[in-house]
């Protein structure tokens, strides 16, 4: 199934890496509630999938259907749920994931901070942007450097 690159996007990230077994579970969760996902009783052209052990990614195209505010909260509703099912945090918006290497590490915001000024995390850190909008955006937007990113703006006064 082909995705316009206008579809939207949420990115939810697990404040903890998933072991495989979870995320197994949490991909067949995925794709039962996108096959199920509808706006005004229309089906949604939705997927989902989870990334880097890490990130659980919803998308939408919506040239066949829009995603709606019910839509949207049903979502957010099943975000919920796998949070309570499988013990971790997926709305901690300063909960921020970096790249140390080839693994990919999340920390809170004052844990973060503190990196920074030792400068084992710079400018060139690659980060994830999570408030990415649409495809084209997670392709091009979602994995960038620590200066081209909104952290910045957090941390300014540090760089």
């Amino acid at each position: 199934m082909q995705f316009s690159e206008n579809s939207r996007v949420w990115v939810y990230q697990s404040d903890k890496r998933l072991s495989d077994n979870e995320i197994q579970q949490i991909q067949n969760l995925l794709n039962e509630f996108t096959t199920g996902w509808t706006a005004h009783n229309n089906q949604l052209k939705a997927k989902a999938e989870v990334r880097y052990n890490r990130f659980l990614i919803l998308i939408v195209d919506e040239s066949q259907a829009g995603a709606s505010g019910c839509s949207i909260d049903k979502s957010v509703h099943f975000m919920q749920q796998l949070e309570q099912q499988f013990g971790i945090k997926l709305f901690d918006r300063f909960n921020l994931a970096y790249r140390e290497g080839n693994e990919v590490i999340s920390a809170p915001r004052h844990d973060f901070e503190a990196m920074l000024k030792q400068g084992s995390i710079n400018t060139d850190t690659i980060v994830f942007n999570n408030m990415v909008q649409n495809l084209n955006e997670l392709q091009t937007k979602w994995e960038v450097p620590f200066k081209d990113s909104w952290h910045i703006q957090l941390f300014r006064d540090l760089v």
